[in-house]
């Protein structure tokens, strides 16, 4: 059998391959640091798990999901957002479950790349931030990081006929692998290269709960504009010691959130419900 040629555009998934290679060498009785994916090494928090243990033994989780999401989910989200970010998010129309962080980033590719379009993606980064581009019969274009603007892109060194073609940013922070910390002015600068390209931002706010010595991460979506904009992908997996629950939300833009549900509800049934109805308004 013959896979599809696009899968010979890219390579194999990195993580997948770091955990290959470690496993090899376990297997050989080397005590291995793993420097692959990231999973929090403390258990997931007791309460949690307590709620998601009563939520599996409610019957109203046994069927099949809205594919919108339970309103205690997105209630719960929306509330958080004001809470924590100080960021009004309509919770009929501005945020979506998803399953994990990835699915979500992927899937935004294939719901608004056409070929030969493009996806400017940070570098260095998530994988996905480049191979769902290309999947998605789409390109490509890495934006360097670059340590003397504090590990951001240098949005005015874009090639003209990159711009052009590009629909989708990737960006990222508190940033993963740097570590960086997003300077000011840097989210009002990106809004504004949106708004002047017809660009949608893609803002992976993975790790805004894993901050240090009193930094509190702010939201791309406090930035004035940007849900004129972009998305947040929200994810519990890093700062709640969820990566196991596949447990995210996309944020944001209504009418972005909305052709991404079209497309998501055509690819699988939401988030496992399980998931969802244990959230209630301060559970987040």
């Amino acid at each position: 059998m013959n896979a599809t040629k696009r899968l010979d555009l890219i390579p194999p998934y990195l993580f997948a391959e770091l955990e290959r290679k470690i496993a090899e060498k376990r297997a050989e009785g080397v005590d291995v640091i793993s420097l692959g994916i990231g999973d929090p090494d403390m258990p997931t928090f007791p309460a949690v798990v307590a709620a998601g243990q009563a939520a599996l033994a409610d019957p109203s989780t046994h069927q099949y999901p809205s594919n919108r999401g339970r309103p205690e989910f997105r209630n719960a989200l929306s509330a958080f957002y004001k809470r924590r970010f100080g960021v009004d998010i309509d919770p009929e129309t501005e945020v979506i479950p998803a399953i994990g962080a990835k699915e979500c980033i992927f899937n935004l590719s294939l719901a608004f790349l056409d070929p030969s379009d493009v996806a400017l993606a940070s570098d260095p980064g998530y994988p996905v931030y480049t191979a769902g581009p290309v999947l998605a019969g789409a390109e490509a274009w890495k934006m360097p990081l670059v340590p003397s603007r504090g590990f951001t892109p240098d949005l005015a060194a874009i090639p003209g006929e990159i711009l052009e073609r590009a629909k989708l940013m990737f960006i990222n922070y508190p940033n993963n692998p740097t570590g960086a910390i997003v300077p000011d002015g840097f989210f009002a600068e990106v809004v504004e290269f949106a708004k002047n390209n017809q660009i949608l931002v893609v803002h992976d706010n993975a790790y805004s709960e894993t901050t240090y010595d009193g930094y509190v991460a702010p939201s791309f979506l406090a930035t004035p504009g940007a849900k004129e904009v972009g998305v947040e992908v929200f994810s519990l997996s890093k700062g709640y010691n969820m990566t196991g629950w596949r447990c995210a939300a996309i944020l944001g833009n209504a009418d972005a959130i909305a052709s991404y549900w079209k497309l998501k509800s055509n690819i699988d049934s939401c988030l496992l419900l399980e998931a969802q109805i244990k959230y209630r308004q301060r559970s987040i």
